[in-house]
C-alpha cells in the first residue's frame, strides 16, 4: 500500500499525483474518485467562497484528475466516481452540493464516451444515507447529525443506513467485474431513490 496526501482542488497536487503514479506504478487498474464536500446551506447564505470550494472539490478536481491520470490507466481499466442521490431532484439547503454532484455525473458520462476508444470504462456509484463519522456533511452539531441520521433511517425503504463497506463493494464491482458496463450510475441507497411503494404505505 502506498498512501499519498493530495488536495483534489489543487491542480499542482493533481500533477504531482500523476507523476508519482507514473513513477511508482507505471499504470494502474482503476481510479476511484471519492472526494467530496457538502454543507447544509440555504441558498441565500451561500458565498462565492463556499460555492467555489464545493465545485473545486466535487467537480473541478474530478475533471483534472481524469485528464491527468487517464493515460496511466491500463486498457481494460476503469474510473469510478462517487456521486450522491442528491445529484437528482432538489433539497432545501443543498442546491450547490446537488449541482456539483449533477455536474460530476454529467462529466462521467462524457468521460465514458471519450475514453471508450482507449478501452477504459467510466461509471458512478450514487450513495444514499451512509453511516460515517460526519454523515457526509461538514459543520453539523451533534444534534443535527443525530436528527439527520434518524431521518435517513425513516425515509430509506430498507430502514437503515448503508455502510462504507457496502459502497466499496459496489465500487469494486464496477471497477473489476462489470466489464461490459460503462456510463452508468449504480444506486447504493437502500431503495431511497427508486420510488418504491412499501407495504402499508
Amino acid at each position: 500500500m502506498h498512501v499519498v496526501r493530495s488536495d483534489t482542488a489543487s491542480l499542482a497536487d493533481i500533477e504531482a499525483l500523476g507523476e508519482l503514479v507514473a513513477e511508482k506504478f507505471g499504470e494502474v487498474d482503476f481510479v476511484h474518485f471519492n472526494a467530496g464536500i457538502a454543507r447544509l446551506e440555504p441558498f441565500e447564505r451561500v458565498t462565492e467562497e463556499s460555492y467555489d470550494e464545493t465545485f473545486n472539490i466535487n467537480t473541478k478536481g474530478a475533471f483534472f484528475t481524469v485528464q491527468r491520470l487517464a493515460s496511466l490507466v491500463r486498457r481494460g481499466g476503469s474510473f469510478v466516481f462517487t456521486s450522491s442521490i442528491a445529484d437528482e431532484g432538489g433539497a432545501a439547503g443543498m442546491s450547490v452540493y446537488s449541482a456539483s454532484k449533477a455536474a460530476l455525473r454529467s462529466l462521467a458520462s462524457g468521460f465514458a464516451a471519450e475514453l471508450l476508444p482507449k478501452g477504459i470504462r467510466v461509471n458512478v456509484v450514487s450513495p444514499g444515507f451512509i453511516k460515517t463519522p460526519t454523515m457526509g456533511v461538514v459543520g453539523m452539531s451533534e444534534k443535527e447529525r443525530s436528527d439527520l441520521e434518524q431521518l435517513g433511517d425513516v425515509i430509506t425503504p430498507m430502514k437503515r443506513h448503508g455502510s462504507a463497506e457496502e459502497v466499496a463493494r459496489a465500487v469494486l464491482f464496477l471497477a473489476y467485474d462489470a466489464t461490459f458496463t460503462t456510463g452508468i450510475k449504480l444506486a447504493v441507497d437502500g431503495g431511497l431513490g427508486q420510488n418504491l411503494t412499501l407495504p402499508n404505505d
